[in-house]
């Protein structure tokens, strides 16, 4: 899973990027810092492969990665190459989905770049600036197409009439993914690699002095107002406060946690928030050797998920056996599970659950 981490200048990107990967991406108080966009991958937290690895005591835990992309400031007019231009769209294009951080604090020594903060200014910049960019790339592809009917094939005809759909919804100031396709048609649009097609979570930056009151903040109730307007997410973060827990122990975040009356902290929610956007669940894999997470898409079947640990699983795939997590935990070893009958063997029309616990049989 691939996410890319944008905004405006000085919301706090570059912050929220250092806190949650560690990265140390240079976090300055002027525009373009960030010049080629930080990667960092980082562990997706989950309490149950710590249980999992009291019980099986393993050589390795491997938790399920998302690795994030920290994509520099955008500002007004960066689809005609204003600030630092295309080069950080055509970055974006490369993400599943897009976190868009939104500054909702006041602080005169931290520069705005149009001189206040406004969250539906700002969103709306950001939002302006990815439909700009996909008229542009679709009035190519519109050019394009028109050329390739010459040939008489049909398909084209059929290529232009969502084209010129998709153009349409923009020049009204919307996104693509505010639009409803037919499978057929939604295999060619996500061929199309459009900005606006990517699911969105907002995530509010707040003061460390604002926890508190975060209820009362009028800046995140605007924010709420419009992702609500757009059926997006909102998680509400303070990314300085996310920058102290990176450098604390495991012990010392939960204390550091409680003092601030926060039951988890702001990557877990990340990541939470996340997982919902994408349709996202993990099964995992146990034993001595290894305690391992495993992400799929929800509705994953599976020998397809066999697949995700390697091809032969898929080719060769015989049986799944599976076991709730919550049983297995509960009765404290597989062959527990087995004698209560709780092991399940699952063939090829199984859809995979979030927590599986899964030996996969498979001959090649």
């Amino acid at each position: 899973m691939k996410l890319g981490i944008v905004g405006l200048p000085n919301v706090g990107k570059s912050t929220l990027f250092n806190a949650i990967t560690k990265a140390g991406a240079e976090s300055a108080n002027y525009p373009f810092c960030t010049i080629d966009p930080n990667i960092g991958v980082v562990a997706v937290p989950d309490e149950r492969l710590d249980v999992l690895a009291r019980m099986y005591n393993p050589k390795k835990v491997t938790p399920t990665t998302i690795e994030f992309l920290d994509i520099a400031g955008l500002v007004r007019g960066a689809s005609r190459g204003e600030g630092l231009g295309n080069k950080f769209l055509s970055h974006i294009r490369e993400v599943d989905a897009i976190v868009h951080v939104v500054r909702c604090f006041d602080d005169g020594d931290i520069v705005h770049v149009d001189g206040s903060v406004d969250p539906a200014r700002d969103m709306e910049t950001i939002n302006i600036e990815l439909i700009f960019a996909d008229l542009e790339s679709v009035e190519k592809r519109i050019e394009k197409t028109r050329k390739q009917m010459k040939s008489g094939d049909k398909k084209y005809q059929a290529e232009l009439a969502i084209l010129e759909s998709i153009k349409e919804t923009l020049e009204k100031g919307l996104p693509v993914r505010s639009m409803t396709f037919e499978p057929e048609q939604a295999e060619y649009v996500d061929q199309l690699f459009l900005l606006t097609s990517k699911p969105v979570l907002y995530c509010a930056n707040i003061s460390e002095d604002g926890i508190q009151t975060a209820d009362q903040n009028p800046y995140i109730a605007k924010v709420k107002e419009i992702a609500d307007a757009e059926g997006a997410e909102v998680i509400v973060i303070c990314a300085k406060i996310e920058e102290e827990i990176a450098q604390l122990e495991d012990d010392e975040k939960k204390m550091f946690l409680e003092e601030l009356g926060l039951s988890e902290s702001g990557l877990d929610k990340l990541v939470k928030a996340s997982y919902k956007l994408l349709g996202l669940i993990s099964f995992l894999t146990a034993g001595e050797q290894e305690v391992r997470a495993w992400t799929i898409k929800k509705g994953t079947k599976a020998p397809q998920a066999a697949g995700k640990i390697h091809s032969d699983f898929e080719r060769g795939f015989i049986r799944a056996e599976i076991v709730a997590y919550e049983d297995l935990v509960r009765l404290g070893s597989m062959a527990a599970a087995r004698e209560h009958g709780l092991v399940r063997s699952e063939g090829r029309d199984y859809v995979m659950q979030d927590g599986d616990v899964t030996l996969f049989r498979f001959n090649v």
